[in-house]
């Protein structure tokens, strides 16, 4: 398929699982259940992985989920291109109703991430980035949503720098000591520096706009949860770098588990 279909396919699929997401978003009862690792799950999470996989994988591209995540790596191993999911990232947000959770899909080829696409259904915010292309953000009110619509009406990322503090966006719940101790280390000049709190990809959004100036995320973080907003800031021109080397996040390895990192 060519580029253009792919970031369709990959841009239907996240408006699609938004609407099934808001639908139980809705209900009193999420469904909740805790996983082998403690963290929580809903049967959104199911519902947007069930939705998700199909359109995906029709694509003839493998696909690693958050909730499809047990494939041995000696078989994904042998992928040089897959895509890469979270049907509900900030599962926690979505369960507290504050609307900061999103829909992340990337598409990884030889390790990198190259695609990105984040839905945040609450927000009615799209955001969809490519290396080749770069990065946008445009109103999902709009309808019939394609990739030349997002070119031709959508915000192109950054944004024109409006603020004058050094903004530092964290988690409203993984706020850490460690993250403390590296604001409070921060050499910004004369610049104050704001704090600016907020779940899910959007943190990474905020830095492929420009609203933020860093993230640093110095708590565990999984490949899917980083994967569709790390597209996003490199189609803006921006990096997400690892905490002690100066390289960038790779994706697909054998451990699935994100080293600490600074995206800026």
């Amino acid at each position: 398929m060519k580029k253009e279909e792919l970031i369709n396919t990959a841009i239907h699929a996240a408006l699609e699982a938004g609407k099934t997401i808001m639908t139980i978003y809705e209900e009193a009862d999420h469904g909740i259940i805790q996983k082998e690792d403690r963290t929580p799950l809903t049967k959104a999470d199911l519902a947007a992985h069930s939705l998700i996989n199909p359109l995906l994988h029709a694509t003839g591209i493998p696909v690693l989920s958050e909730e499809g995540r047990n494939i041995p790596y000696s078989e994904r191993s042998k992928w040089d291109t897959l895509w890469m999911v979270d049907p509900i990232d900030g599962t926690k947000e979505f369960i507290k109703r504050n609307g900061e959770f999103t829909v992340n899909i990337a598409l990884i080829q030889n390790n990198e991430p190259i695609l990105g696409v984040i839905f945040a259904p609450v927000l009615n915010m799209l955001y969809v980035g490519s290396v080749e292309y770069g990065s946008f953000r445009l109103s999902s009110e709009m309808s019939d949503i394609t990739w030349e619509k997002v070119m031709k009406f959508g915000q192109k990322l950054p944004l024109p720098k409006a603020h004058q503090t050094y903004r530092v966006v964290a988690s409203r719940s993984h706020l850490s000591e460690e993250t403390k101790e590296f604001i409070d280390s921060l050499d910004t000049g004369k610049q104050e520096i704001e704090l600016i709190s907020k779940g899910s990809s959007l943190k990474l959004c905020l830095i492929a706009e420009g609203t933020a100036d860093c993230y640093p995320r110095v708590a565990p973080t999984m490949e899917w949860d980083t994967a569709a907003g790390h597209a996003i800031c490199k189609g803006a021109v921006k990096k997400v770098m690892q905490y002690s080397r100066k390289e960038e996040l790779i994706y697909n390895k054998e451990n699935l588990l994100n080293p600490l990192f600074i995206a800026q």
